[in-house]
Formats: structure tokens, C-alpha cells, sequence
């Protein structure tokens, strides 16, 4: 599962304009920018081995890069988390999606950037099947 397919999942929820995965190039407004979660998840091992373990997870981070309007961008990650957590046996990519698990109680807000737009971050964990 790669951050591309999880973007192009992201994109059916219909929340953003302007999608990215690694970094926001040009930082458009109303862009969603996917990325690894920093620092990871631990690892999944059963006893006996990786080939006993059923499953693992994937650390995801997302940006979402609004407006200057605090309103409007909280508005639209308020809407993105609500979609979040709703989210529950899905397919992304070839993987199968047991559970999205959130790591924080609400998005994070980070303030603005050098041109007064606001961001916002939300860490969860996609569990999936090996």
C-alpha cells in the first residue's frame, strides 16, 4: 500500500481541491498532503515469526492546508476527521483495510504559515491484512 493509493483513497472522500503525497509543492489552498507518519508504528510480530503474523499497520499523517479564513479550515478538518472515523473495512490499493485507528482525540492545529494560511494535522494507524 503506497502513499499514492492511499492519496488516491483520500480523494473519494471529496474534501480537499489539490492532493499531494511527500510534500505540498506549490502550497495551493484546500490541499490535502499525505504523508508517513513520523517516527512510524511499532513493529507487528507474532510468536513464531513474520509468517504468523495476519497483520500490520501503517503510520499516515496528513496536512490539511486551508485558507486563511480559521473558520472555513476548521470546518473542512472538522469534516475530514468525522469521515475518518468512521471508516472501517475498506480495500486501498491491494491491501484490505481492517481498521482506521486514530492516535490523537482530534485534529491538531498548527497554526498558520509564512502566508497566514491554516493548517491542521491528522495521525492515524491503517491496519491491514498481510
Amino acid at each position: 500500500m503506497t502513499l499514492v493509493q492511499i492519496k488516491d483513497w483520500l480523494k473519494t472522500m471529496d474534501v480537499a481541491e489539490h492532493y499531494y503525497i511527500g510534500r505540498l509543492d506549490n502550497k495551493q489552498e484546500m490541499s490535502l498532503g499525505v504523508y508517513d507518519r513520523p517516527g512510524g508504528t511499532r513493529p507487528v510480530m507474532a510468536l513464531g515469526g513474520l509468517r504468523n503474523s495476519s497483520y500490520n499497520v501503517r503510520g499516515i499523517s496528513l496536512l490539511l492546508h486551508w485558507t486563511r479564513n480559521k473558520n472555513a479550515a476548521e470546518t473542512a478538518v472538522r469534516a475530514l476527521w468525522d469521515k475518518l472515523v468512521e471508516v472501517r473495512d475498506l480495500d486501498v490499493g491491494n491491501q484490505h483495510i481492517q481498521y482506521l485507528q486514530m492516535t490523537v482525540s482530534e485534529p491538531i492545529g498548527i497554526g498558520t504559515d509564512a502566508d497566514g494560511v491554516y493548517e491542521y494535522v491528522i495521525n492515524f494507524n491503517l491496519y491491514y491484512r498481510r
